[in-house]
């Protein structure tokens, strides 16, 4: 049944002596918490993390040697539903990967003179569910009576589970920056804590009170028009649920009562406060809780709101790690593979992304269908039922084929592709068999010939997705028919992709192939855009960026294209009119032909823009244009997907980007706009590099920092080449 379940508490005692080293290997189907002689065991917030478990379970390996001592010995696991058994996805569907909860460890003992002792899970452990956590969810919070303690009257039940537990192969999850609150009193005589930071994670609290007073907290990301706490952005509501709850009520015990989630995290900036225990601010702390990927880069510029925007960008980021790239850390917490594929060159600039993005890799790929079909969310674990014509959706599912392209070329680590590469020829030929197919909603093309063989008019997907509702607005029937201009646009890229990747693998046979497909598909969009349904005479511009960033087009549509493009950011302004997809391609095609007018449409303040959050107040990025004011829902305020166009400040702006040969980078800044300087630090995995420029009177300054054992290949903006070695240089350019 669909219930809730206090959590399980698990206890062993065991005696050990002459102790050299202990290693405690644990797991479980659900949350744990494991306490070695009432010592918290590893840093590992919601362990061990989310797969499908019914493919994968990730088991962690702890050194608990300064935990243990000679004597009597106590491990105590306590153990939640997490994904396994709790709320997941939007509705907050639970059960989705089984209704029985399961805990798998072995402390393994190594003495002095070399014997091993083991201790395994099993059904000598003393056992109870009265402990002081009555519910606890991981995104609906928990429910905690502070008078309880466990009792232990009851034993363990073996198990059986069909997947043999892998080691954990990503970062963990674990505690980081924390935040104090500002009070709020609200029109209505609320109390609401105000941390400043919308972020991911939960709230710390340590008071004095008396037993059976409460302390009840709601957890949201924004006040209303009237500056009243609300969750309604956040929350699905039907007749017989909300959700998410993201709360915590809280029975206190007769004196001190100290207190934070261990199987819930929430997203939020603000906190509802009902309380009748006397308390203070500065007894509450919210504490920030993501995936510990070490920070890789630093970024500053004349403008101020770009710069909030970076640092938005960033906690988005953050905000959406906890194991797996997800969308929002409130109503879906879906591991979305279209946001994972557009945000992976800002992320690998960010942040320490390999194992990360490795790990969601091996979850993308344990969902795989035979036929080759790749989803639009991994792990699945809450997709609702109406959503599964949607796996293979061009955009997303191709973060299959995308996210290892990208991850070789910013690493340099082809093993990835060799990993991967059976299951992306699976995906390749899914995708070819759409193309010159018709489903039943599709409507006609009017193509002949070999367009018509290469054209996917076949398969429901997302399309554009998310464009300024005035520009295109989100219809649900946008999502039953094909996209055909969207789908053999992607089909072409990817084509393409997997042609470079089948090369350098030594695929001759995949390469002939994909590169068939990919100048099938660029012909038949050819032919499709001189249709007049997709012409290129429109003011969409997704519909114009995505062909030139994707070099789709011929010689006279190309210049077409590229004038018209400019003609539809004149037309509304000089705002942003693109969706999901395109938003993080515009401004390449736009330098590509015009350095200025990139500047022009980043530098733009008003919505839609990228500035314009920063400029309303916002601390991380907004999954739309609107933000609050969004069409159909679409309100998450904590969304990376837009902050995508970071990576182009550190490439292009800045000019730093690796190059296909080891030990070597290439660095191309391109100054513009209004900026008077700008700068980027990157942590690469050659050591830091680093570009500066400032303009200056007579021309710009450039320094750059390479590291030890490297080169750079230098372009500067007046057209001076050069091939410099390690060191710091100080450059001009006359002209930039």
């Amino acid at each position: 049944p669909a219930k809730r379940y206090p959590v399980d508490c698990f206890r062993k005692s065991f005696e050990a002596k002459d102790i050299a080293k202990a290693r405690l290997y644990i797991t479980a189907c659900g949350v744990y918490e494991a306490c070695l002689n009432g010592q918290r065991v590893g840093h590992f917030i919601l362990a061990p993390g989310i797969t499908d478990y019914r493919k994968r379970i990730q088991y962690q390996t702890y050194d608990v040697t300064e935990l243990l001592q000679d004597g009597i010995n106590v491990l105590e696991v306590q153990l939640a539903d997490g994904w396994y058994r709790g709320s997941t996805g939007a509705w907050g569907v639970r059960n989705q990967y089984g209704t029985e909860t399961a805990l798998l460890c072995q402390l393994e003992i190594t003495h002095r003179d070399g014997r091993v002792t083991t201790l395994c899970s099993d059904d000598t452990w003393q056992w109870c569910s009265d402990g002081p956590i009555r519910e606890a969810d991981n995104k609906d919070g928990e429910v905690v009576d502070a008078r309880m303690q466990p009792t232990y009257t009851g034993h363990a039940k073996r198990t059986r589970r069909s997947v043999v537990p892998s080691a954990s192969n990503n970062v963990p999850v674990t505690e980081h920056e924390t935040f104090k609150p500002t009070v709020i009193h609200t029109p209505g005589g609320k109390t609401v804590l105000d941390f400043g930071q919308n972020l991911a994670g939960y709230v710390h609290f340590r008071l004095r009170a008396k037993a059976g007073q409460r302390v009840s907290l709601r957890f949201g990301e924004m006040l209303d028009s009237q500056g009243e706490f609300t969750q309604k952005n956040i929350q699905l509501v039907s007749k017989h649920k909300t959700t998410p709850l993201q709360r915590i009520d809280y029975t206190c015990r007769d004196g001190v009562n100290e207190y934070k989630t261990r199987f819930s995290i929430f997203g939020f900036r603000y906190a509802l406060l009902d309380t009748d225990a006397a308390w203070q601010p500065e007894d509450f702390t919210a504490i920030a809780v993501y995936s510990d990927m070490e920070n890789t880069l630093t970024f500053d510029s004349s403008n101020p709101l770009l710069n909030r925007f970076v640092e938005c960008t960033r906690w988005s980021a953050k905000n959406n790690a906890a194991d797996l790239p997800t969308d929002c850390p409130t109503r879906e917490r879906h591991g979305w593979t279209g946001d994972a594929q557009i945000f992976f060159g800002t992320a690998s600039y960010l942040f320490d992304y390999a194992g990360f993005a490795r790990k969601y890799l091996h979850d993308v790929y344990d969902w795989q269908r035979r036929d080759g079909c790749l989803p639009q969310i991994a792990p699945a674990g809450g997709v609702d039922f109406y959503m599964y014509t949607l796996n293979g959706s061009v955009g997303w599912a191709d973060a299959g084929v995308i996210i290892p392209y990208r991850y070789w070329k910013q690493y340099g680590d082809d093993s990835i592709l060799r990993e991967f590469y059976p299951g992306m020829q699976k995906y390749a030929r899914f995708m070819m068999k759409r193309c010159g197919k018709v489903t039943l909603l599709a409507k006609p093309l009017g193509l002949k010939g070999e367009a018509r063989k290469y054209a996917v008019n076949a398969g429901q997907s997302y399309g554009e997705w998310a464009e300024p509702a005035e520009v295109y607005p989100n219809r649900w029937t946008d999502m039953v028919a094909p996209h055909p201009e969207v789908s053999t646009a992607y089909t072409a890229y990817v084509m393409g992709l997997m042609a470079e990747i089948a090369a350098h693998l030594g695929d001759q046979k995949g390469q002939v192939l994909y590169s068939r497909y990919h100048e099938g598909c660029r012909k038949a969009y050819q032919a499709l855009v001189r249709k007049p349904e997709f012409s290129l005479d429109t003011d969409r511009q997704a519909c114009l960026v995505r062909p030139l960033a994707f070099g789709l087009l011929d010689d006279a549509q190309t210049e077409y294209a590229r004038k018209r493009l400019i003609q539809a950011i004149e037309h509304y302004g000089w705002r942003l009119g693109t969706g999901f997809l395109s938003t993080p391609l515009i401004l390449d095609v736009l330098a590509q032909s015009d350095i200025e007018a990139a500047y022009r449409l980043l530098e733009n303040e008003k919505m839609p823009g990228w500035l314009f959050m920063p400029k309303m107040g916002a601390t991380t990025v907004w999954e739309s244009w609107e933000g609050t004011e969004a069409q159909n829902g679409i309100a998450s305020l904590n969304h990376y997907s837009k902050g995508a166009v970071c990576e182009w400040l550190f490439r292009v702006m800045c000019g730093i980007r690796m190059a296909n040969e080891p030990n070597t980078f290439h660095i191309e800044p391109r100054p513009g706009g209004h900026f008077t300087h700008a700068s980027t630090v990157y942590q690469s995995m050659y050591g830091e590099v680093s570009c500066t420029w400032e303009r200056q009177e007579g021309g710009t300054v450039f320094t750059l920092c390479i590291p030890a054992n490297t080169k750079a290949y230098v372009r500067l903006p007046d057209g001076q080449e050069m091939l410099l070695s390690a060191g710091e240089h100080m450059l001009t350019a006359r002209y930039a």
